[in-house]
């Protein structure tokens, strides 16, 4: 699993004319399921996400989570974040799981998301969406389940 993590001061995801969800302070989240990616994985990503520490204390160190804040998130699927561009200049996404095995694992992450007390809105799963975010900072981190994640 990849995701790409926004500090935002709003975002929203809008597919067909109609606002699927919509967020004031927090992190839009982009997350891209690897084939292969498990239950376990989402449980394991969404805690690192939601401890992940954005926003800036009183001494204006990153020291806050998202609950800290009371921030929100917006969770939008993106399979092409799992692109390989290696060869060409035609990404291949061989490496994104199935629709059928990536969408209720989508599902699984934010429902972990929410068990940590986070507000979470999403996008729709296999959509084209239209994203508008105001990014914080810009503060932006790239999360990689294979590079970022100890045994577990």
């Amino acid at each position: 699993m990849r995701v790409v993590i926004q500090r935002v001061t709003q975002a929203e995801v809008r597919s067909d004319g109609s606002v699927l969800g919509r967020i004031e302070a927090g992190a839009m989240v982009l997350a891209g399921i690897a084939e292969g990616d498990s239950p376990t994985l989402m449980t394991r990503m969404a805690d690192k996400v939601a401890g992940l520490r954005l926003f800036a204390d009183g001494e204006g160190h990153t020291n806050l989570d998202l609950a800290t804040v009371g921030g929100s998130l917006l969770v939008v699927s993106q399979f092409t974040l799992l692109a390989d561009l290696r060869r060409g200049r035609r990404p291949s996404f061989g490496g994104a799981a199935q629709p059928a095995e990536a969408a209720p694992l989508i599902d699984l992450f934010c429902d972990r998301l929410r068990t940590h007390g986070l507000h979470v809105e999403i996008g729709r799963f296999g959509a084209a969406m239209e994203v508008e975010l105001v990014n914080d900072g810009p503060f932006t981190l790239v999360l990689d389940s294979d590079r970022d994640l100890g045994p577990g």
